[in-house]
């Protein structure tokens, strides 16, 4: 007996579309096409099985391929094919079993759940898709396109580096000024093997730094001073002055010379190559946090900020808005350049730990624009991959820090042999490994600097 002959009460034809949805080829075999319903029965577990696999055996890849923009287009075309497949199955068979032409409230009934049903594949697929192509496009957007094809995470992506090392800079822009200072400079060096951390600290008013060799130090023979009021020479201000003076990084297009200039610079400074930057945007930053929901920190003491105190950042435990973790993590008011160097990082590291999976879905494309305006870097996409291979080692490693502030480091008349010295002696504490570190001899013997991991806010 054919299909075409059989006939189906409005109980079973519900039952058995609903049936397909959930196995595919369920209505064909009661309707008595034997040979389709297996097939797709077979192509349904077959479906799933390879769903099941890459999310298990595969799990450790997934973050790493969501960073593909490769990847991405072929996530998004087997989404979309995967739905028009499976609501084609659930139409099919709902034409399959559907009640006899008579039944009036049967086709109605049955109708709407087939429209629901495929309602309910196409809306997750629909969002999923959309969510890949965000992804897609803030890859695209913050990192320079692969020169390669798909990176193998077998490789060696370090070149044989025991260590690799980013600057992680904070930029703020104020009214009153042109341009960007690179107020918060840390340089993250990362163990490749095990994911131990050493976060060095560079203060924004280091004076008399000396610029690499080249055309900048030609034109500042005895270390950066600036040119006027606006630039009295800090090391804060290297980033723009290069963007602003093309002579100093000649060759090299606008929006990159400052990262160029200010990694070679800070390079020399301690002693160890700087091979990746990644600049947030204060006022980005403020927007990043607005989509999260705010972000949770601790106070300990009350933080007035503004120029003519216009707010208070009461003490205690409190959500901030993206505004008040701007001024969390701007204010100078009745404190300093150091209390507000830890209270950056602290905010940074909340942000970090509350950015949890389902925040981040739940506010995705707010994120995706926000992050798109906030963030820049020069790592490049074919990296991406390894760097989240390598975030994953951070996580349960150690981290320990070092910052360049007084009394260890005078500002004004900063030693600089005296930081690269500390540079060496932090990285061969925490590597096992001997880490060559300048000496000279006007250096006079002094304390060792603590290292520990900043966690207070204040």
């Amino acid at each position: 007996m054919t299909g075409v002959n059989r006939r189906f009460g409005l109980a079973a034809s519900l039952a058995l579309t609903l049936a397909s949805a959930a196995l595919w080829g369920v209505a064909h075999l009661a309707a008595g096409r034997s040979r389709t319903g297996l097939a797709l029965m077979a192509l349904y577990v077959l479906v799933l099985a390879t769903v099941l696999t890459v999310f298990t055996a595969f799990s450790t890849h997934l973050l790493s391929l969501a960073v593909q923009p490769r990847w991405l287009t072929w996530l998004t075309v087997a989404l979309v094919a995967i739905a028009l497949c499976w609501t084609g199955v659930i139409v099919w068979s709902f034409l399959l079993v559907r009640p006899v032409a008579g039944d009036t409230f049967g086709r109605f009934l049955s109708t709407t759940l087939t429209i629901a049903l495929c309602a309910l594949v196409l809306g997750p697929t629909a969002y999923a898709a959309r969510l890949a192509y965000l992804s897609r496009d803030v890859v695209n957007t913050l990192f320079a396109p692969s020169d390669t094809a798909t990176p193998v995470l077998a490789q060696d992506p370090w070149n044989g580096a025991e260590r690799v090392n980013f600057l992680l800079v904070g930029g703020d822009s104020a009214p009153n000024r042109p341009g960007v200072r690179t107020d918060s400079m840390t340089v993250a060096s990362v163990d490749v093997v095990s994911g131990d951390t050493v976060l060095f600290g560079l203060p924004r008013n280091l004076q008399q730094v000396r610029l690499p060799d080249g055309p900048a130090r030609a034109q500042f023979p005895y270390g950066f001073t600036g040119s006027g009021p606006d630039t009295p020479g800090l090391l804060n201000e290297v980033f723009q002055f290069a963007e602003d003076h093309p002579e100093m990084v000649p060759g090299v297009q606008k929006g990159k010379r400052g990262p160029i200039l200010l990694k070679q610079t800070i390079a020399d400074m301690l002693g160890i190559p700087v091979n990746y930057y990644a600049m947030v945007d204060m006022k980005g930053f403020a927007e990043i946090v607005d989509a999260m929901g705010g972000v949770r920190v601790t106070i300990r003491e009350p933080i007035v900020y503004g120029r003519y105190r216009e707010g208070l950042l009461a003490a205690g435990t409190r959500k901030l808005s993206g505004e008040e973790a701007l001024w969390y993590g701007r204010s100078r008011t009745d404190s300093d350049d150091y209390v507000r160097m830890g209270r950056q990082k602290c905010l940074l590291n909340a942000v970090a730990k509350q950015a949890d999976p389902m925040t981040v879905l739940n506010s995705f494309e707010r994120l995706a624009a926000a992050t798109k305006r906030a963030i820049s870097t020069d790592l490049p996409q074919d990296l991406l991959p390894a760097v989240i291979a390598l975030s994953d080692k951070v996580k349960d490693a150690k981290i320990h820090s070092l910052n360049f502030v007084p009394p260890l480091i005078n500002t004004a008349y900063p030693d600089w042999y005296l930081m690269r010295r500390k540079v060496g002696e932090a990285l061969e504490e925490h590597s096992g490994k001997k880490t060559a570190a300048p000496r000279h001899p006007s250096s006079a013997p002094t304390a060792d600097a603590p290292v520990s991991l900043d966690a207070t806010c204040s």
